[in-house]
């Protein structure tokens, strides 16, 4: 009988996109389900409320319930470290880990670690978030030696609607940072419906284009010893070898 896998997603509590998109790109994987715990996340800005919302004891909380489940790695499916820093998130995974016995990963730190092992450091920004946020995610990456070449950005704050941003909308923000050549383009959000357009988007544009639901999934997936390379037609980041 083939092992079963477990892939653990903490999942902000409005978030609609990542859990069918994940399940979507699993569906091929027999073996591997994704299994989703929430926590409140309702906005995103830097009121203190807003912050407040991604306190660790509330994630944890979330993360040692998906502990009971015997899952294989625990992933923080989302985007703070953006504007909290990406040491919150190293922070974060050790905590989880101590706790749980079970190896952590971010959409984040997945990402970051994408950019520095391709070479592919000047990349292009796609995100629904206000301008305040927008600029801490730049400042942050910077701080890991990624240089912005072009963004687009929707100033929008409340997290659900994040998920009614349409394709087409997506697509147009896409192609507009496509035209000034990054070396990757990043939809950075995990409550966007982006990541169906990579496949295509990648192949018209000849840009790596890094989607932050399938940035999670990729890195679970090298986490619990599966060949992320199976994962078919979501985006050439499932065939890279580093």
């Amino acid at each position: 009988m083939t092992k079963r896998i477990f892939l653990g997603m903490l999942t902000p509590s409005s978030n609609t996109a990542l859990e069918p998109l994940t399940s979507a790109m699993l569906a091929g994987l027999p073996e591997v389900s994704a299994h989703f715990g929430r926590f409140k996340v309702t906005e995103i800005s830097l009121d203190a409320g807003a912050l407040g919302q991604f306190d660790e004891v509330k994630v944890l909380e979330a993360a040692r319930l998906l502990a009971d489940a015997r899952v294989d790695v625990i992933a923080w499916n989302g985007t703070s470290a953006g504007w909290l820093g990406l040491d919150a998130d190293e922070r974060l995974c050790e905590r989880i880990t101590a706790e749980t016995g079970i190896p952590a990963t971010t959409s984040t730190l997945a990402l970051n670690e994408i950019m520095l092992k391709s070479g592919r450091t000047a990349y292009g920004l796609v995100t629904p978030y206000l301008d305040a946020i927008q600029d801490k995610i730049v400042a942050n990456f910077a701080r890991r030696g990624l240089k912005l070449v072009a963004e687009r950005h929707l100033n929008i704050c409340v997290n659900f609607d994040f998920s009614e941003v349409s394709e087409t909308l997506l697509e147009t923000m896409i192609r507009e940072v496509a035209q000034m050549k990054p070396q990757c383009i990043t939809t950075y959000c995990t409550n966007l419906r982006a990541l169906r357009l990579v496949d295509r988007l990648e192949r018209d544009t000849g840009i790596p284009i890094y989607d932050t639901i399938a940035t999670a999934v990729w890195k679970s997936l090298r986490i619990a010893g599966v060949d992320a390379r199976r994962v078919q037609g979501w985006g050439g980041l499932f065939q890279e070898t580093f």
